[in-house]
């Protein structure tokens, strides 16, 4: 007998989601997450992040995100909402287990710990996100540069650059947003291979997330037709694009050379303190290596192509626009469970009665 019926690796919001549609199927879940409370990555981001989806359009399946439903909640208000989210849940949540491999034998996938237990299931999900995984391209000169080089995971509040000259990497909401908060301490230029592109974030009087809901295209299973994912619109009230119209951030394409404290631009040279890259993230799925673990993923809309019930949730364009948010999350985590479920049963992997 195995220690549970299901098994999920991750403590954040898709792991949250997926614990949840796992036991509303009968399923003896067990969640195991790295982290001291089950909340995931969000204490880890940047002090001033706030969601770009309205409260009413950010809860997870079952429980309503608390407050006013048209707010942009912040990232502590998203901290406290998963806690209780959590505490909410009929499963068995163990904090402080990073997992490090898992390995898979007749049907039965084991998980090991980095303390050493090892806890078994006939299904697995793979919900750790991207947090783990920041994206470093491999920009020119960027092993040379004297200066400090930071990703958005190491960015905290703007205090700590205070009077440096800063160049920040990126054309996305993080990029466009921290960029944005930083001049006011600092002398930023915001650095891209194609200008930011912007997208109203209340056209017609309404938050963008309205039509998206009311025109089906946040759910629309798009994500198994894209080759790659398009290029991520900075939702705007105008305020971003007041700013960078203004110089302050100073937007320019991307530097052709770092060396030292100099930058050299495809019509100078200047100099700079810091490189902060807003470059995104990958899948971070180190414990899978040997099943599936790589930064991409094997799967149709969140189902292992190489091992049976093997599932993932929260990854980008998994399914749909909405896959790796709040607001969507809980939708692809009741579709794997279904599809995982089912597996479980035709290999007769599951106990009777499930």
């Amino acid at each position: 007998m195995t220690d549970y019926d299901a098994l999920v690796v991750g403590g954040g919001q898709s792991g949250l989601a997926a614990a949840h549609a796992l036991s509303a199927r009968g399923l003896r879940t067990g969640l195991l997450e790295a982290g001291d409370e089950p909340v995931g990555a969000w204490p880890h981001y940047y002090d001033s992040l706030t969601l770009f989806s309205p409260a009413k359009y950010s809860a997870l399946p079952g429980v309503a995100f608390p407050g006013d439903p048209d707010r942009y909640p912040r990232r502590d208000e998203v901290i406290d909402y998963l806690r209780r989210y959590a505490a909410g849940l009929d499963v068995d949540i163990v904090t402080g287990s990073r997992v490090e491999t898992v390995t898979c034998e007749r049907g039965v996938y084991t998980a090991h710990t980095a303390a050493g237990d090892s806890v078994t299931a006939p299904i697995l999900i793979a919900a750790t996100g991207y947090f783990g995984s920041p994206n470093i391209p491999p920009l020119p000169g960027l092993d040379t540069f004297g200066g400090t080089v930071l990703h958005t995971s190491d960015y905290r509040e703007p205090a700590a650059l205070a009077g440096q000259n800063i160049i920040v990497v990126g054309a996305g909401n993080s990029a466009v947003q921290i960029a944005t908060e930083l001049t006011e301490v600092a002398s930023v230029t915001l650095a891209s291979r194609r200008p930011p592109k912007f997208m109203p974030q209340r056209p017609f009087g309404r938050d963008v997330h309205y039509w998206l809901t009311v025109t089906g295209f946040d759910r629309a299973p798009l994500g198994p037709l894209l080759r790659t994912p398009p290029t991520q619109q900075v939702l705007d009230t105008g305020r971003y694009r007041r700013a960078l119209a203004s110089g302050n951030p100073q937007p320019r394409p991307l530097f052709t050379g770092l060396d030292g404290d100099r930058v050299t631009w495809p019509d100078g040279t200047t100099t700079a303190d810091t490189v902060l890259l807003a470059t995104g993230y990958r899948p971070h799925l180190p414990y899978l290596t040997g099943l599936d673990g790589t930064d991409r993923p094997l799967h149709r809309q969140g189902i292992s192509t190489t091992h049976a019930g093997l599932g993932y949730v929260g990854l980008e364009w998994q399914r749909s626009l909405s896959s790796a948010s709040l607001r969507g999350v809980g939708r692809d985590a009741g579709r794997v469970a279904d599809r995982v479920v089912a597996a479980a049963r035709s290999r007769r992997t599951l106990p009777t009665g499930l």
